[in-house]
């Protein structure tokens, strides 16, 4: 038995012991955790004074406790999940809400910060200081400050039940999402399934076979497919038997969306509670009280931007379909083009006009040499070296790894920790960065800024390595780019250190404009040899990888206008108690912005966590809205040219130190324009896209 003092989510610095996290010590020590910090916030709630030292300071300390005990926790649930876990994580979450919500509905603290704002102290402070107090204001008004009485009582039972409804759905889609299988006996269903497919699938098979079934051979099989993205994306793209591929294809878009792990219930009630909850804080609806937290001004700016984009990608997503139908109809497809078939056509129209495939790449690009393109590409543009540390930190997986970086000064400045691999039996698919450690003084020291960059890209086979397809390099780029906003940060208040006070739709724009290195000749080069024969990429295979940059842009375009269209809708106009299921919904929506229409019993809204178990909730938009600002802030790099070593350095540089370095600490829009001198354009990113010369 686990004594407090030896409980390993009770310590009080440091990073998480994941050796020796268990999930009997969630419930000892979340319980420890509400007793120490609501013997904290009574005190401080009884006698705050409307200073920073007064107020902000011991607030922070208590969110400390939280980052060290409460953290770790969430964390694991996304990485390690387990039935014990799930138990121990759910059987506090109900008391966790509570005291977030005791805490920003104190009317002692937030009459301290209105004091403190209108006081004559306000200009003493700091714009990074001046931030965090407008923002705790708006925080405590949109937790229900201002609520008395019965409405109280309630905002409180539906962001209680909320919580609940967001770890329920999340965990329906890991559930089902591990039970789908499709064993494959026949060799003749393999034909033209590449290597690494042939192989992940057998090893796939190996892992979740009984002990009495012989082993899979990855050329004899039996192959097991699975709904997980580094399966299901190459199983559709080179699957020739049609019939498979339907039937994989409906059951990726019927995931969660049946028998006990249904859905669409949750996504009703989620609805329901959302409107009734923006009602009671005085909000038409919660895409209001969700922009009031964010940088775009309104959802009519919102539908303004899907509109231009939308309208720019249309004729060119008709033409992508018709490219595909008629390469179908020479090849000897005689029926339409169908949903499970439009990935299988893609690839071979891809091949035909590109002359090279995804699984002619993998072999340049495995892991270890990506990490070290990558971490080239970051100490020359920004100055900061990555080195390796495993060893260093404990960890939840044998395959995570430990990273330190150091700045110019050579100081170590962050550090990080990489989850790269798929493992669907216990890990949430996708890819997301979160914070381990904000950036903060503790006891009159900085603690260094620490973050989780998750991945899930294919693992290493047998005795190959991790070899990946392009969209995951790409992917590791993005989180990446995230990371760097956590780990570069120069504020020394975890409320607006890192991503910590970013505005929502603008905290993609250093994910993505990571992304476009990718395609830059010296980074992408230098992050790639063939694992066997260690020869570089050839230079015709770079060119034909930035020659399909654009490929099938305009239906990629169209596929994000959906998703968030679809979110912004939900979640403003749409009724959750009238007759219109939020599948008919989408339906209507899919007709202006998809080319090949949905199928009739479409029901993938059943597996979208980002907007029903993530933050994205009427924020969908937000890759959209920051991927114009991550364009036009690549095109800063462009306008300099990005062979000019020196000045791409230059412009790095001032990158670093205004929207990395200064992250949640004044506006994004302000930093935006010190870093470009401008506000931001679409120009750059519709030429980026094809869409525009």
């Amino acid at each position: 038995m686990t004594t407090m003092s030896e409980n390993p989510l009770l310590q009080k610095s440091g990073l998480p012991q994941f050796d020796k996290i268990e999930p009997g010590h969630v419930a000892p020590a979340v319980k420890q955790l509400l007793e120490d910090s609501g013997k904290a916030f009574i005190e401080l709630d009884k006698n705050v004074q409307p200073t920073w030292s007064g107020l902000v300071e011991p607030l922070e300390k208590i969110g400390r406790r939280f980052e060290q005990t409460w953290g770790p926790v969430g964390h694991l649930l996304g990485v390690n999940n387990s039935t014990e876990l799930r138990a121990a994580y759910e059987g506090v979450l109900g008391d966790v809400v509570s005291f977030g919500l005791k805490m920003k509905q104190s009317k002692p603290l937030y009459e301290a910060f209105k004091e403190l704002r209108e006081g004559n102290s306000w200009s003493d402070l700091d714009s990074a200081q001046q931030r965090i107090v407008s923002q705790s204001l708006l925080e405590a008004e949109l937790a229900g400050v201002g609520l008395e009485g019965e409405q109280k009582e309630r905002f409180n039972e539906i962001a209680q039940e909320l919580s609940q409804l967001s770890t329920t759905f999340s965990n329906n889609v890991l559930d089902a999402t591990k039970e789908y299988e499709l064993i494959v006996t026949n060799v003749a269903d393999t034909k033209g399934w590449p290597d690494s497919l042939k192989q992940l699938t057998a090893q796939s098979y190996n892992e979740a076979k009984p002990e009495d079934k012989p082993e899979a051979d990855s050329e004899k099989g039996p192959w097991r497919v699975t709904l997980d993205i580094p399966c299901f994306g190459p199983f559709l793209e080179h699957c020739q038997n049609r019939d498979l591929r339907e039937e994989v294809y409906r059951a990726r878009v019927h995931l969660a969306s049946n028998g006990e792990l249904d859905n669409t219930e949750n996504i009703s009630r989620i609805l329901k509670l959302r409107e009734e909850k923006s009602k009671l804080l005085g909000y038409q609806n919660y895409a209001e009280l969700s922009l009031a937290q964010k940088m775009a001004p309104s959802v009519a700016a919102v539908e303004e931007m899907f509109e231009e984009l939308r309208t720019a990608a249309w004729t060119a997503a008709e033409e992508d379909m018709k490219d595909i139908q008629t390469l179908a109809s020479e090849l000897g497809q005689n029926e339409p083009v169908m949903n499970w078939d439009a990935a299988f056509w893609s690839e071979r129209l891809r091949e035909k006009r590109f002359s090279f495939t995804d699984e002619e790449l993998r072999p340049y690009f495995s892991l270890e040499r990506v990490l070290d393109g990558l971490f080239g590409l970051v100490e020359r543009i920004f100055g900061i070296t990555v080195k390796a540390a495993d060893g260093d930190a404990p960890v939840w997986n044998k395959d995570v790894r430990y990273f330190k970086i150091f700045n110019e000064a050579g100081y170590q400045c962050a550090a990080f920790f990489l989850d790269p691999y798929s493992r669907p039996k216990n890990k949430r698919g996708g890819a997301w960065m979160d914070d381990c450690l904000s950036r903060r003084i503790v006891d009159g020291e900085v603690q260094l800024p620490v973050a989780y960059l998750i991945c899930n890209s294919t693992p290493p086979i047998g005795d190959k390595p991790s070899l990946m397809t392009f969209r995951e390099v790409e992917t590791l780029f993005h989180e990446f780019g995230h990371g760097l906003q956590h780990m570069m940060t120069t504020i020394n208040y975890a409320d607006a250190s890192g991503i910590n006070g970013v505005e929502w739709d603008a905290v993609e724009l250093p994910s993505q404009f990571m992304e476009n290195w990718c395609y830059h000749r010296p980074t992408l080069l230098g992050m790639t040899a063939h694992y066997e024969t260690g020869e570089p990429l050839p230079e015709e295979l770079f060119e034909k990888i930035c020659a399909a940059r654009t490929f099938r842009s305009g239906t990629m375009m169209l596929r994000q206008v959906l998703f968030g269209m679809t979110d912004m809708t939900l979640h403003s106009t749409y009724d959750p108690n009238g007759d219109q299921t939020i599948f008919d919904l989408h339906q209507e929506i899919s007709k202006k912005t998809s080319v090949l229409p949905l199928l009739p019993d479409d029901k993938s809204l059943c597996a979208f966590q980002h907007i029903f178990a993530g933050g994205y909730a009427a924020g969908y938009y937000s890759y959209k809205w920051a991927e114009v600002l991550s364009a036009d802030a690549f095109g800063a790099f462009e306008e300099v040219g990005l062979n000019d070593d020196e000045a791409v350095a230059a412009v790095g540089r001032h990158f670093r130190d205004t929207v990395l370095s200064l992250g949640g600490s004044r506006h994004p829009m302000d930093l935006f324009k010190e870093f470009r001198g401008r506000e931001p354009s679409t120009e750059a990113l519709l030429r980026h896209s094809g869409l525009k010369n």
